[in-house]
């Protein structure tokens, strides 16, 4: 197993297509937790705050363990996000944790 950063951005104005795809996407993160191999997720808030309010995302951050770069990339992008529109690119690279 290798570490995998996912990288994705969100198209304009994607506060509304969050909304309708969140839980399901939620849903797939948690999937991941409970197997041990997440190790952090998150969005990219906007503007420099914890709660963006209407300023929303611009895209998201999951570092994940799989078996490979293929594996990781059939994960990313079948996530309810790429579905929905949200995401206007989604970017997987192997990533080496160094610290801490």
């Amino acid at each position: 197993m290798m570490l995998y950063a996912i990288l994705s951005e969100d198209v304009m104005d994607s506060s509304h297509l969050r909304a309708t795809a969140r839980q399901p996407h939620l849903a797939r993160l948690k999937a991941l937790q409970k197997t041990g191999r997440l190790i952090l997720a998150g969005p990219h808030p906007s503007i420099d705050s914890m709660d963006p309010g209407t300023a929303g995302f611009t895209g998201s951050l999951v570092i994940a363990e799989f078996h490979s770069l293929d594996e990781a990339t059939t994960w990313a992008n079948a996530d309810p996000y790429v579905e929905a529109g949200v995401y206007s690119k989604v970017v997987v690279k192997p990533f080496k944790h160094v610290l801490p």
